[in-house]
């Protein structure tokens, strides 16, 4: 991405979507949502990673300290992002640029990903593409020579503190009109021939436009999906119509789902404060959310004047709109079925974790409305929310209480509203398996010292490696993906567990965040692949001895 008309033609379907918002009523009246918004906290969707934006210092100069804090602290006035995409520059004599904001970014607790434009000059070729003699590409000759490349940034970032989660391929690899362009074939031959060498978790395609065509042969070969951890896409003039992808769902089991790169809905000079189009944001990531069932959703520059955040450093309103899912929708967190358009311009979409439940309603619309929510399979109380809308910021408002599984809301016109609730009594749609009986347990021990599990007791593990409990009686009736919740303890620090399912290796160095004390117990979902039939997971030390586990609950996407 560039700061020069690039993507203009594929912005003008996402632009046509504003037109509607240009006139507001004065004085809209109040009214009644067609329909109950109806949650049903037992039926689990994706996992959610994260939310986020572009660091790119060689382009426009990097985040100073306090702005860093900004995007990924989750206090007050802070956005409270949990992904950073930094830039993977051809030279790697300007691989420090990325290092200042990457490292406080780790600290804050966000994850890290990599995106290169282009391989090192001396690995690329031009060739006649449609005229242009001077498009690039990678040399054929080259594959493995880039794929070293690429694990040279993995090492280099490791030995400077910030371990990446991922790193792609190739940044739009069908737009290239200023980078190194990619053909379907030759990003399927790398995926297939050299993914496998690279030592981390893997992007791919990372289409400019979701474009199918670029991901299908990935999917369709078993080898090069093998390799594929993350397939990666940018929604750049996609409709929402085009946001589903059926072979993803049936063949994807066990791979993440992320949107890695978009601004929306323009680049507008100055743009960042413009309301009602600052809403449009908030619209963008409910469709990403429940249309596409992507798990992480990645903003462009983090700082600019189209930005989350404006050049001076403050928060913009297209900001506000981001935050509203991302100060609140926390990694490891998932969706949960809602209903996602009860009246025409209302749209919600709700997340469980950390014993909360969060719903974000977006009202487009130019009257306020008065929205009736209903919780199915749990129970809520203490319903906190917070407002953003022409004149208002992030505004806490009153609290509400929930009766019987349900409260009313107010929803002001042309307005975003996140409302968080306290969780208990839900019934799970999966299966719990406890840890501490019916397992097959390697340098650990079933213990009770600790109070608050269920059951007999739990796992600790005795051996910072290769310490291990197993589960191999885990029943599902249909092949794919199945989140896996996990609860532990773990008084400080941070632990890794490598995950296997079946015998293979599906997750490495799975992050288990300290949950304040060993007799407070916290939850951590992953999604793996299963089979149809009975399935083995085992947990396994990776150089730290783990935290301690009491229960597995396995449930289908």
């Amino acid at each position: 991405m560039l700061l020069s008309v690039k993507k203009t033609m594929a912005l003008l379907v996402a632009c046509a979507t504003v037109l509607s918002l240009v006139v507001i009523a004065p004085n809209p009246p109040r009214i009644a949502a067609a329909s109950d918004v109806v949650v049903n906290l037992s039926s689990e969707k994706q996992l959610i990673r994260g939310f986020g934006g572009m660091n790119h210092p060689a382009w426009i100069g990097d985040l100073t300290a306090s702005q860093r804090d900004t995007a990924f602290g989750n206090g007050a006035n802070q956005l409270g992002f949990s992904v950073l995409r930094i830039y993977v520059d051809p030279d790697p004599n300007n691989w420090y640029r990325e290092l200042p904001t990457a490292q406080r970014a780790i600290q804050l607790g966000a994850i890290v990903f990599a995106s290169p434009w282009n391989p090192p000059a001396h690995m690329v070729e031009t060739f006649n593409r449609n005229g242009d003699t001077n498009a690039k590409r990678l040399k054929y000759d080259m594959y493995d020579d880039y794929a070293q490349h690429l694990n040279s940034f993995v090492t280099y970032m490791s030995n400077n503190g910030v371990n990446l989660y991922a790193i792609s391929v190739q940044n739009e690899p069908d737009y290239a009109h200023e980078w190194t362009w990619w053909t379907p074939e030759e990003m399927l031959r790398f995926m297939k021939d050299n993914a496998g060498s690279i030592n981390t978790k893997v992007i791919a395609p990372e289409s400019f436009s979701y474009l199918k065509n670029m991901s299908d042969p990935i999917l369709n070969d078993p080898q090069a999906l093998a390799n594929m951890d993350i397939l990666g896409a940018h929604t750049y003039g996609t409709s929402f119509s085009n946001f589903t992808y059926p072979l993803f769902k049936q063949k994807g089991a066990g791979k993440e789902l992320w949107m890695t790169e978009v601004y929306y809905p323009n680049s507008n000079n100055n743009s960042a404060d413009l309301w009602p189009e600052a809403l449009d944001v908030a619209h963008h990531i409910h469709h990403n959310m429940v249309d596409a069932e992507f798990q992480a959703y990645l903003w462009w520059y983090i700082r600019r004047q189209y930005g989350p955040m404006k050049e001076d450093g403050t928060i913009s309103k297209r900001g506000y709109s981001m935050a509203h899912f991302s100060k609140f929708v926390r990694p490891g967190y998932v969706r949960v079925d809602a209903t996602k358009n009860p009246d025409t311009n209302v749209f919600t979409s709700a997340y469980k974790g950390d014993n909360k439940v969060v719903i974000v309603a977006i009202n487009r619309g130019t009257s306020a409305v008065n929205q009736n929510f209903v919780l199915q399979n749990g129970t809520a109380s203490n319903v906190s929310r917070w407002v953003t809308n022409g004149s208002s910021n992030m505004a806490q408002g009153t609290p509400l209480n929930a009766s019987n599984g349900s409260f009313i809301a107010h929803l002001p016109a042309q307005s975003v509203t996140t409302f968080v609730a306290e969780y208990s009594g839900g019934t799970s749609s999966g299966t719990t398996y406890e840890a501490e009986s019916g397992t097959t347990l390697t340098q650990s021990l079933s213990e009770s010292l600790y109070s608050g599990f269920n059951g007999t007791g739990y796992v600790n593990f005795n051996a910072s490696t290769d310490a291990a409990v197993q589960w191999s009686g885990i029943y599902c009736a249909v092949t794919g993906t199945k989140n896996v919740k996990i609860r532990y303890a773990l008084a400080s620090g941070t632990r890794s567990l490598d995950v296997y399912v079946n015998g293979t290796k599906v997750i490495g160095n799975a992050a288990f965040t300290a949950t304040g004390s060993w007799t407070t117990w916290g939850e951590k979902t992953i999604q793996v692949p299963m089979n149809t039939g009975t399935n083995t997971l085992k947990l396994v030390t990776t150089g730290t001895e783990g935290p301690n586990v009491d229960w597995i609950n396995v449930t289908s996407q």
